[in-house]
């Protein structure tokens, strides 16, 4: 059984839908991330599984039940703000037991020790926020969630607060927390960093809809269209022209095509930066491009090469000279085909 299962669903607002027609499921222990850019509906729809906007159309199933008429107390859901919303003026342990007064204290008491452990908080259980590192603060929220055994747990940009120097590890407790109760989740970011690191699976949004769903190297390495393939990172476009039904012929060489549906007119093989391979030759005969511009990024070099007037972005480890004349080749035996860029 499916842990979410999201259909049809419609939500609109001032009757302008900001989610349209849209899927999706989610299975036990996935950690989903809704990727896309500010407005194409990713909080929209968090908020529409959490129960705090109605839908308009659609059906929303957790564990098989139909949540989608229940209030937000009743789906048994946990929230985590992007500002994490704590009580100031309760301490780090009252904010932690907020949902629990009804049970009784030595329930608490359990609860409280449990989570402060999880989220390595013990010592700080009488501080307030205010007296909290962001990192601090974050694991509250958490400890908070949890606290209630969420069947699933929703998180809006949860690390958009946190120092960058302490995000990577962040990340890291979390989701090993996540992973260790066996919570799925869902979140929601801008950030291709955050996604890459934190998600099992990725749900990349445009407007309202969901344009793939999959692993993040399935999405990064098999984009099924130009906006999800330009989205997820620099790629470059070759022309090329169809040779039979599989095959296509660019400045490149022949390429097999990955697409389900291959187009049988002129189109563009999509190739990453860090797919293409250079080769600094001596013999101009074995050339086919020249090196414009030189970028160091630090774990690489970033190189624009001309090759037939085609400028591609290149990424190598290789320190090659500018206006070097290289040898540009393609080791994939497959490639990824679109009928525009």
């Amino acid at each position: 059984m499916k842990m979410l299962d999201i259909t049809h669903l419609t939500c609109c607002y001032n009757n302008q839908p900001i989610l349209q027609d849209l899927n999706l499921s989610i299975e036990n222990d996935d950690i989903v991330c809704l990727l896309g850019a500010s407005g194409c509906g990713k909080t929209t729809l968090l908020k529409a599984i959490a129960g705090l906007i109605p839908l308009n159309a659609g059906t929303l199933r957790l564990q098989g039940k139909d949540i989608g008429y229940l209030e937000a107390n009743q789906r048994e859901i946990g929230l985590i703000f992007q500002d994490y919303a704590l009580f100031p003026h309760l301490t780090v342990a009252e904010n932690i037991l907020f949902g629990l007064h009804q049970r009784n204290k030595n329930e608490q008491i359990k609860t409280l020790q449990k989570m402060t452990a999880l989220v390595h908080l013990q010592g700080l259980e009488k501080r307030y926020p205010h007296e909290l590192s962001g990192g601090q603060q974050q694991r509250v929220a958490i400890a908070r969630a949890l606290a209630c055994q969420p069947k699933l747990l929703l998180l809006d940009e949860p690390f958009s607060n946190i120092d960058s120097q302490v995000r990577h590890q962040m990340i890291e407790e979390i989701r090993t927390i996540l992973k260790q109760q066996h919570i799925p989740a869902i979140f929601v970011t801008h950030s291709k960093e955050e996604a890459f690191l934190f998600a099992d699976k990725l749900a990349l949004m445009n407007q309202g809809k969901i344009c793939q769903v999959g692993s993040p190297s399935t999405l990064y390495q098999q984009p099924n269209s130009p906006f999800v393939a330009n989205f997820l990172g620099e790629m470059n476009y070759l022309p090329c022209q169809p040779i039979d039904e599989q095959h296509y012929q660019s400045l490149l060489g022949v390429h097999l095509c990955t697409n389900h549906q291959l187009q049988q007119k002129p189109s563009y093989l999509a190739i990453r930066p860090e797919q293409l391979q250079l080769r600094l030759v001596d013999d101009l005969k074995q050339a086919n491009g020249i090196i414009r511009q030189k970028r160091f990024l630090g774990a690489y070099y970033k190189y624009h090469v001309e090759i037939s007037g085609v400028q591609l972005i290149i990424t190598s480890q290789q320190s090659l000279p500018l206006t070097g004349r290289v040898q540009v080749f393609y080791e994939k035996e497959t490639g990824v085909i679109f009928a525009e860029k």
